[in-house]
């Protein structure tokens, strides 16, 4: 994991203008003199009978940009506002509202941050972005929190804050639908980053039926017999291949396989440079490349393929699809279009500055008519989409409105008909999902999908779909509420699978590890601020066999006697849960994979 990226997960990079607008203002002596007044009042409270209260603060002359190295500061020469609030509510309040803080500001060339600290200090909700209002959602418990905000250019500026107790909207009742189940294999001991495998990708190679598994630096090949028996084996790129990969260090492992062309990519960010392979025959050769074509950036490396868009240039080889390579790097993340194949890519083109949106970003996802999508969980106080429809040319940032931003990538799964799923992690910590037909311009039946299980907390959130009307949307999930990233949180999480077969509409999830928990305590995404609870990295992975089968990858950190009632020991290992019974995302295949062994009619 590059360190960079390690001091920004919760703190995100802001762009070297809004650092200007506040650094500049104070050397040059152009902002107000005088002291900031105080919260008024300096305390406050909300409960059900009484929901909203709000305060000011201000005028605030001094910026803070302290947050921009990781943990802000507060001090005389680097200005905080804390303001006291209580929030006393009924058990069982959480189930159909939230706790809502807004805080705004006059002048919108200004721009101040949001914090939310815990009754011991910690942090466990903020929005530091361009946007104003910055927004939080938490879920309406009684605790007693630390609203914290921070003058980052503030302009002589003051600020009104609100905590309000919300009820969203009404979620649509749960798909009636079957839910499929799920059987789980892990890699055995002997494989090279078995117990190694956080964050891992997946691809299935629909001409053979191998899954390619990545974590680390290994590639994994597993295959299925006609039980659902899973044998695992090492396909590593290595320098024999004449492959860069024989390294041992490792960040940001990607893997990427073509459904149309079976070509599967590996890439490894190494630094300033990306490294990478690709195998046409399940990792048995492997034919390096010119990485990626562009400064791989400090984090969050992802590549992705599949058609040209009509009406532009397409490939300067026989190989028929695109491939984009895609990172983040310190004022803005950038793209590139390979169009031989991956072996050579073209010039960077920035898809958004940090004045649009945090530089972390998920996975690119490429539709069938070439429309290119990488998902962004904070772009001002809502999660969006990126996306070009000219081959990586241009790129538009479009928000869901019902969205508000969180702290695990979102990801989008695209349907054989161009329509696009977006699963995410609301900030008030629940797994939502929205559906667009028109490439992010609008977004219909935004939904929490885990009331049904009561699941209150999730990380890592990942879509795969096949037919238009079908979708998976797999995610870590736990019934135990509040701030899973404090130490001494107690939930046990599982890994959930939510599906659609009405295009959004309604979802039914399941328990896949339902005798197995993959963490029990934790789970922490802050980078170098983390403990042990820091084992799983930053996402998992799901994806679609040729039969429409849904499998997840994932880091399996509860194993052993942890599994079985013991203590939490904190593992990583290399995990598929594959569905085993129900409909698939391919309706043409249902009755092959339930069971029933009828013989499948039509195309996928």
């Amino acid at each position: 994991m590059a360190l960079l990226s390690a001091l920004r997960r919760h703190h995100p990079p802001r762009s070297l203008g809004r650092l200007t607008v506040g650094l500049l203002a104070l050397v040059a002596g152009t902002l107000p003199s005088g002291s900031a007044d105080a919260a008024t009042p300096s305390s406050g409270s909300v409960s059900d009978t009484a929901p909203t209260t709000t305060w000011s603060a201000g005028p605030f002359a001094v910026p803070n940009v302290s947050g921009t190295a990781g943990a802000v500061s507060c001090g005389a020469a680097q200005p905080c506002d804390d303001y006291a609030l209580k929030v006393s509510v009924p058990a069982g309040y959480d189930a159909g509202h939230s706790l809502r803080i807004d805080v705004r500001w006059p002048d919108s060339a200004a721009d101040f941050d949001l914090y939310v600290l815990d009754a011991n200090g910690r942090e466990v909700a903020a929005s530091a972005s361009s946007s104003d209002p910055e927004t939080v959602l938490l879920p309406a418990v009684s605790a007693s929190y630390t609203v914290r905000v921070v003058p980052y250019a503030p302009l002589g500026d003051s600020f009104t804050g609100t905590a309000s107790l919300i009820t969203p909207p009404a979620d649509p009742p749960p798909s009636t639908a079957t839910p499929p189940t799920y059987a789980n294999s892990s890699a055995p001991e002997g494989i090279t980053d078995a117990h190694n495998a956080g964050e891992p990708s997946i691809g299935v190679d629909r001409a053979s039926g191998a899954a390619m598994f990545q974590a680390n630096t290994s590639t994994l090949k597993v295959t299925y017999d006609g039980s659902g028996a899973a044998t695992w084996q090492d396909k590593s790129a290595n320098a024999a291949d004449g492959c860069p990969q024989g390294s041992t260090t490792s960040l940001d492992p990607i893997l990427f396989t073509d459904p149309a062309t079976h070509r599967t990519f590996e890439s490894q960010l190494a630094g300033k440079t990306a490294l990478t392979c690709y195998t046409d025959d399940d990792g048995e050769t492997w034919t390096p490349t010119g990485g990626s074509g562009i400064n791989s950036g400090v984090d969050h490396q992802t590549i992705g393929g599949g058609p040209f868009a009509a009406g532009t240039p397409g490939g300067l080889t026989a190989y028929p699809n695109a491939v984009y390579y895609c990172s983040q790097d310190i004022a803005d993340a950038s793209c590139a279009v390979s169009r031989d194949g991956g072996l050579t890519y073209g010039p960077a083109v920035p898809m958004y500055s940090l004045l649009d949106c945090g530089g972390l970003h998920g996975h690119v996802k490429v539709a069938p008519d070439g429309t290119v999508y990488v998902p962004n969980k904070g772009c001002g106080d809502h999660q969006a989409v990126a996306v070009s429809e000219d081959n990586g040319l241009t790129w538009t940032v479009r928000k869901n409105p019902s969205s508000t931003a969180g702290d695990s990538d979102p990801s989008v799964g695209i349907g054989a008909g161009g329509t696009v799923y977006m699963g995410y992690q609301n900030s008030d910590g629940t797994p939502r999902i929205a559906v667009s037909h028109d490439k992010g311009k609008t977004w219909l039946y935004d939904q929490n999908v885990g009331v049904a299980l009561g699941i209150k907390n999730v990380v890592f959130p990942t879509v795969t779909a096949g037919d238009d009307n079908r979708a998976a949307f797999a995610f870590l999930g736990t019934t135990t509420g509040g701030n899973y990233q404090d130490p001494a949180f107690q939930g046990v999480w599982h890994l959930y699978v939510a599906t659609t077969y009405d295009g959004g509409q309604s979802w039914v999830t399941a328990d896949a590890t339902p005798t197995d928990p993959v963490q029990k305590g934790s789970i922490c995404t802050g980078g170098t601020t983390c403990g042990k609870d820091r084992n799983l990295l930053d996402f998992i992975d799901v994806t679609t066999d040729a039969q429409g089968r849904v499998l997840a990858a994932y880091a399996d950190g509860c194993t052993g006697t942890c599994a079985t009632g013991g203590a939490q020991n904190y593992d990583a290992l290399a995990s598929i849960a594959r569905q085993s019974s129900g409909n698939t995302l391919y309706g043409a295949y249902d009755a092959m994979v339930s069971g029933k062994h009828k013989k499948p009619g039509g195309s996928h």
